[in-house]
């Protein structure tokens, strides 16, 4: 969409995206709202000529309206109806309007002393947004390019048009759509962060040991992310979905650990023999825990049904996630923990 308030010049600049973008091959059907309407004549009054002449726009305007579109003369009734009575010139030919007289005191201005007559083609239609004026230009994907790829083609196509100061233009749509999307989801990522720190800080009555149970959480963002640059997929909403969703799911293993290390720590072990102590008794439990999950959701990546595109990618987001929290919670969740206990003790 591009902003501005000058028709000429906004359907100048749409004009001039709108071959740039015929050269996008990701792109097909390239249409502009700025559609062929009818043909009209645009009569430009010059102020200064005007003044030179001493006659008022106010004056020029209401002479040109009555001997185009003629003046009323009140009204008259007829069969119990009352009728507006028009008094009109003779129809003036388009070839003709430079020459039509407008008197001024004693002296008689003809029309092309104080205007430019121009022949324009008037837009089909004027579309406003937030009240300022707008050009679309609109097009459909070509091929199967995931959307933000094309949108960077298009972005770096608009940094070769130069726009005057006034005028700015914006990526409408699809891609704004996405990115409401996704403003809504990094607030929901932030949010469930905050909900599982508050659960995990009451539970276990301690500011520092919650953030060793969610340093998971990133470790099972690198799996969702990996599992999609190696399949060649890219990462969507659902995907993003998906991310969330580890973030309830990929603490289990953790919250499992932790605790054992904790009640094995109250019943006199020490720190080191502790850690040893949980991970050999958990092994067993978190490898079942999350792989259970991860046939559970093994069905849905394999497109079964309609909406296959939309399940699949949330059920591998948290498959990857699982994958890569479950292998390195037992061995950096215990590390971190370690270290985390020591910078207690000391405080």
């Amino acid at each position: 969409e591009i902003q501005g308030e000058e028709m000429d010049i906004l359907q100048k600049l749409t004009g001039q995206v709108h071959e740039q973008a015929l050269t996008l091959e990701d792109l097909y059907n390239v249409e502009t709202s700025f559609e062929e309407g009818r043909p009209e004549i645009d009569i430009v009054l010059d102020r200064v000529r005007a003044g030179l002449y001493n006659i008022g726009i106010n004056a020029i305007s209401s002479q040109l309206k009555t001997q185009l579109t003629g003046t009323s003369a009140g009204e008259w009734e007829t069969e119990g109806e009352l009728k507006d009575i028009t008094i009109e010139l003779p129809k003036i030919a388009t070839n003709q309007l430079e020459n039509i007289t407008i008197p001024s005191g004693d002296r008689v201005i003809r029309l092309y002393e104080i205007a430019d007559i121009r022949t324009t083609q008037a837009p089909k239609e004027i579309t406003r947004k937030n009240q300022v004026r707008i050009g679309k230009v609109t097009a459909h994907l070509k091929t199967n390019k995931p959307l933000d790829h094309v949108v960077q083609s298009i972005m770096s196509m608009m940094s070769e048009i130069s726009f005057p100061s006034e005028y700015r233009y914006s990526i409408a749509g699809e891609e704004q759509k996405r990115q409401e999307a996704f403003g809504n989801l990094k607030f929901a990522l932030i949010l469930s962060l905050i909900l599982v720190y508050m659960v995990l800080a009451s539970q276990f009555e301690s500011l520092i040991h919650p953030f060793t149970i969610i340093l998971s959480i990133p470790l099972g963002v690198v799996g969702a992310i990996a599992i999609f640059f190696i399949l060649g997929r890219s990462l969507n909403i659902m995907a993003y979905i998906g991310i969330i969703m580890l973030v309830g799911i990929a603490v289990n293993d953790s919250i499992i650990l932790i605790d054992a290390i904790n009640q094995l720590k109250k019943e006199g072990l020490s720190r080191t023999e502790a850690i040893i102590e949980a991970g050999q008794r958990r092994i067993r439990p978190i490898i079942m825990t999350s792989l259970t999950t991860i046939l559970a959701l093994l069905p849905l990546t394999l497109g079964f049904g309609e909406g296959a595109a939309l399940r699949s990618p949330m059920a591998l987001a948290v498959i990857g996630g699982l994958i890569t929290s479950t292998l390195l919670t037992l061995v950096v969740i215990p590390c971190v923990y370690s270290v985390l206990d020591r910078l207690t003790l000391k405080g």
